[in-house]
């Protein structure tokens, strides 16, 4: 099947010189929830404003199903439908009135049914007649979708369709979503929540200083982000990995400074204390180890910790004996703290 969307090596510099999107070429599947995800500022509005036409590329194409944004762009803007993220509506008109006004400035004969469907689907059937001015937060946003919907769109385009929105909204919005998906619509959204994107796409993109970094399966990315690694940064190098901690999956750097430690986020963290106990007590020079925690890839690093491990034996002050590990948590905004169990 062929994609509803092609676009192929699109890039856009502004006169200022700031490159917003550079050189990106992705395929939108047909009838799929596709999220693209990034940072603001990343080029994830600039890219959908291309696609929809309110922005000029500098260099690249675009296909709409099979119609260029350029050449044939009245047939291609008849296909979208786009939800900005600012609430943009004329405060003295009505929701009929607003809807019906959008579904004529695509050339659209007037079509009171359709336009009915839309305001009930979206729960403003009662309040059509109403000044916008008068309508809650929450039914202004369903009003742009309605606008949006109104020349029947294959593809929808939602900008942030979450941003500064209540939780309860937020669900509704994500339920309206799968709605208009089973109703054969395309969805792109863009949004810088993974977990947004994770509860509803199908396709994940990452973007970032205009560059398309991946695109893959939701499950996949999932998968791979559900990784996670202990590095464990050793005072005095290691020429080799003890055979006592064989039996975990760890890696040595090249100079021995380095072990690191992989691990499924959702079984095996508690092995790390295991790991850091046999640590305390391998038979290598003194061992105090910086440990950071982090997402795979880095760029996704969510949370950090610092612990520490003693593995030579020393008596305490007191002369009681060997002094026992302890690994205390602590707080650095660069994961890169440590405190010596003594």
């Amino acid at each position: 099947m062929s994609p509803i969307i092609s676009v192929s090596n699109l890039s856009k510099t502004y006169a200022s010189g700031l490159s917003a999107v550079r050189n990106v070429s992705l395929e939108i599947r047909r009838g799929e929830i596709f999220a693209l995800l990034g940072p603001n500022g990343a080029g994830k509005t600039t890219l959908i404003s291309i696609i929809c036409g309110i922005v000029n590329p500098t260099q690249g194409k675009v296909l709409v199903d099979g119609h260029d944004i350029v050449t044939d762009y009245r047939a291609a803007r008849s296909m979208i439908g786009l939800v900005p993220q600012e609430l943009t509506t004329d405060a003295f008109e009505t929701p009929w009135g607003a809807v019906s006004f959008s579904r004529g400035l695509f050339g659209k004969a007037p079509n009171p049914s359709h336009i009915e469907k839309v305001l009930k689907d979206l729960s403003l059937w009662n309040r059509k007649d109403s000044r916008i001015m008068t309508l809650s937060g929450g039914m202004k946003r369903r009003l742009l979708i309605a606008k949006a919907l109104s020349h029947e769109p294959r593809v929808l385009f939602r900008d942030e369709p979450t941003a500064g929105v209540d939780v309860e909204l937020r669900r509704d919005m994500w339920q309206l979503v799968r709605t208009l998906r089973d109703g054969g619509v395309t969805i792109i959204l863009t949004t810088h929540y993974i977990d947004e994107a994770e509860e509803m796409a199908d396709r994940i993109g990452v973007i970032s200083k205009g560059e398309l970094i991946l695109v893959e399966n939701k499950i996949d990315l999932m998968r791979k982000l559900g990784r996670k690694q202990l590095t464990l940064q050793l005072q005095e190098p290691l020429p080799e990995i003890p055979a006592a901690l064989s039996r975990y999956t760890l890696e040595r750097s090249a100079d021995g400074s380095e072990l690191t430690y992989t691990y499924d986020a959702d079984g095996d963290r508690t092995r790390i204390a295991g790991l850091l106990k046999e640590l305390a007590g391998a038979p290598a020079a003194e061992i105090v180890a910086a440990l950071s925690e982090r997402m795979v890839p880095s760029a996704a690093t969510s949370a950090c910790i610092a612990r520490t491990a003693r593995s030579s034996s020393r008596r305490t002050p007191s002369g009681t004996g060997r002094g026992s590990p302890t690994c205390p948590t602590t707080s650095s905004t660069s994961g890169r703290s440590a405190r010596t169990a003594r």
